[in-house]
């Protein structure tokens, strides 16, 4: 099986993106498609990931301050979890923003339950478990 992750501008990528995003945050997770699609997709820079040329991960960098980007909507298909696929697209992610000479710091709002996965990628929990969408996350801050 061959991983592949590509930087792709949202209208290149909408399909895929929009494929992706739906089965796991709305039909998975119950979130709201306004919330979901929040209109900020086409001013961010999206990853797609592939398994052997189909497209079964996604996530976006949106730049939050000249010093603060945030990596947000990182979904990886279910049959395709237990591979490391969020893992290397976060890899992927922070590469990208380090090569930004000006950011300072990532932030992540990472659902409770992945907060490990981050964790391992230098990201420290800061303040308290809070809901977004109806889901718990922790809000995560990795300095460069």
């Amino acid at each position: 099986m061959l991983l592949i992750i590509k930087k792709v501008l949202y209208l290149e990528g909408i399909d895929e993106i929009k494929f992706i995003r739906t089965a796991v945050f709305q039909e998975e997770q119950g979130v709201e498609k306004s919330l979901e699609f929040d209109g900020l997709d086409a001013e961010c820079t999206h990853m797609l990931a592939y398994w052997d040329d189909k497209a079964v991960g996604t996530s976006r960098i949106r730049e939050i301050s000249q010093e603060t980007a945030k990596i947000e909507r990182l979904a990886v298909l279910k049959p395709y979890r237990g591979l490391g696929i969020g893992k290397e697209l976060m890899k992927f992610a922070i590469k990208e923003i380090e090569g930004n000479q000006n950011y300072r710091q990532i932030v992540v709002n990472a659902q409770e339950y992945v907060k490990l996965l981050y964790e391992k990628l230098g990201f420290e929990t800061v303040g308290d478990r809070f809901d977004e969408a109806g889901i718990p996350h922790v809000k995560m801050i990795k300095r460069l």
